[in-house]
Order: structure tokens, then sequence, then C-alpha cells
């Protein structure tokens, strides 16, 4: 490598982590990925490196799970399941605390990273971005858990439907928000709401950020997951009837458990299996609205809503988008 390409990979690697200075050496197809991974067998997520040396098998697994909320809450529920990844791996776990959406997938990009849950409409800049490779999602005996984007307001505000909300104080949570942001831009305007035109956004930075602020007034409504909802329904941090719900979308998949593209082959299948083995303790159940397990799931297939509604709310899951989540997330840190 030159200098010039080592200085550049420097430059940007608080930001990226290792650049397009370490792309692979030739790549028939890469589709929407970044320039260091490839995706040959065209299933939208990286190829595992082709070179064995650049394949990863750490003594330490570090996972994370995406900051929607405080991460202290989820690093203390998540101890028994890195107890049981530490026994199924043989392999030591840390649990790696993130403060935003954009650090956590810096992390992986940087190989600081192997395994974490990133929220809905951050999976596709996690793939796209950092190579991360989507297997598991949180479910039950019916099949895997999903959500909708709700609408929240005052239970004695004067709003009922999406259009009464014109020239209010509307919180969307970030820029890469599926229901924070991405499907209110592609949705609302069915609904005679159009957001940047009839309100002006403002992020809040999290979900439950936006939904205390409608609590507390700050914000007039805030569309955020119906997952956040009725967890701070079920931990008794609001009252089922604080709050009027006034719109609720269709569905889509929760949060995804991904690891990296590089991890060696060997690794990545017995820590899938590792997944798909473990059942969730009691306080995770409960938490998790009665999930106990995680499911296999695939990024193609099963969030194909979510690509189709980041392009039609102008989104797009890379470098571009990447810095609107950066910046929002600033700002949204600059106001508290």
């Amino acid at each position: 490598m030159n200098f010039a390409c080592k200085a550049a990979a420097f430059a940007i690697f608080a930001m990226l982590g290792v650049a397009r200075c370490f792309a692979q050496e030739t790549c028939a197809h890469r589709g929407d990925l970044d320039n260091a991974y490839c995706d040959e067998n065209k299933d939208l997520v990286a190829d595992r490196p082709r070179d064995a040396k650049k394949l990863k098998d750490p003594s330490t697994l570090v996972f994370a799970y995406t900051p929607i909320e405080d991460p202290a809450v989820y690093q203390n529920l998540f101890k028994p399941f890195q107890e049981h990844l530490a026994n199924c791996t043989g392999k030591k776990v840390a649990y790696f605390t993130v403060q935003s959406n954009a650090a956590q997938i810096e992390a992986m990009r940087a190989g600081r990273l192997h395994v974490a849950g990133y929220a809905s409409g951050q999976t596709g800049f996690a793939v796209n971005l950092a190579g991360a490779v989507p297997f598991a999602i949180k479910g039950n005996e019916k099949g895997p858990r999903t959500y909708t984007q709700v609408v929240i307001v005052k239970k004695g505000s004067p709003y009922y439907k999406l259009a009464d909300l014109k020239g209010k104080k509307v919180a969307h949570t970030s820029p890469s928000s599926n229901s924070g942001n991405m499907a209110p831009r592609a949705l609302f305007p069915a609904e005679g709401l159009v957001p940047d035109k009839d309100y002006k956004v403002l992020y809040s930075g999290k979900h439950d950020q936006s939904l205390m602020g409608v609590v507390n007034g700050d914000y007039d409504a805030a569309p955020i997951t119906s997952d956040i909802y009725e967890r701070f329904v079920n931990r008794g941090i609001i009252k089922d009837g604080d709050l009027r719900i006034i719109y609720r979308s269709g569905r889509f998949p929760t949060s995804s458990f991904a690891h990296a593209h590089d991890l060696g082959p060997a690794l990545a299948e017995r820590l899938k299996n590792c997944f798909f083995d473990f059942r969730f303790s009691a306080e995770m159940k409960k938490e998790f609205l009665g999930d106990d397990r995680f499911l296999p799931v695939s990024y193609q297939d099963d969030w194909a809503l979510v690509r189709k509604v980041a392009e039609d709310s102008g989104t797009g899951f890379n470098q571009s988008g990447f810095e609107k989540e950066r910046a929002a997330e600033e700002a949204a840190r600059s106001k508290r």
C-alpha cells in the first residue's frame, strides 16, 4: 500500500475503520455494498474474504446491541446470553457499549465488533457499510418478532389523524431509523402529511427520547416503534392511557443480529448454532414482549420492505445517508 493510501486510511479510521484502500482485489459484483466488500453470489450481503489470511478467529468475541434506548439496560439484560455464548463457543465474550447507531456501525467496519444486534433501519447501513451479515431475529414458537410504526400524541391533545399535525412539533428519531424516520417519510404523504413540508422534522436521537418528549410536552407527536411503546408501558414508565396512537403502519421485521463478514466459516457457523440453541431468561422474555428465542432470518428476503421504504423515503443505505445519521445524532446530543 502506498503512502497516500495509508494516509487516507488513517485519516478516516475513526469514522469508518479500514476503508476503500483495503477493498478486495477483484470483484465481479458489488451491488450496493461499499468498495471494501464483494457480493458475487448476489445475496445482498458481503461475501466472506477469499484470502484465508483475512479470516478472523478472535479469542474474544465482542458483542453489542442496538443503542435504541439506554445501553446499560441491555448490557445487563444480555448477561445470560453472553454466558451462554461464551460456553457454547469456548471463547470470551465482551459486551461493547455503544452510544449511537453510527458508532456501532463504525465499530464493526473497523473490526472491533464481531456480532451485533442492529435496529431494523440501521441494518441496511450495517450491511452495506460495515459488512454485517444478518442471520437471526428475536421471536417465539409462533415465528419472528415484527413491529408497527406508530404515531403517539398526548391523550388530551386535539390531534386524531396525521393531517392534524401540520405545523406542529413532530419528533423523528434519527435519519437511519425505519419507524422513526424512513417509514414516516414514505408513508405519511398518502395520509395528508408531508414531513419537512407540513412540519419541520426535529430529531430526538432515540425512540425513548421521542416518546418521553411527547409525555413531557416537548413534542406534539412522534413516530416510534410499537415495541418501545409497549416496553415502556410494561415497565410502568408510562401508563397506557397517558398517550393515544393516531396512526399505525403495516408490519416490519425487528432488530437483526449479524456477524462480521470476515469471521472464519467454522466460527460463523458455530455462532449461529449458539444463537439458535439459546432460550431467553425470564427477564429477557418479559422485556422482549414474550420472545424467547432467536430464529433464522434473511436480509435479502425479510428486509425487502425496509429497503423499499428507505428507497421511497429518499434514504440511501450509503455513505451520504450515513453522514446524515451522524450529523443528526450529534445535533440531538448537543440539545440534551
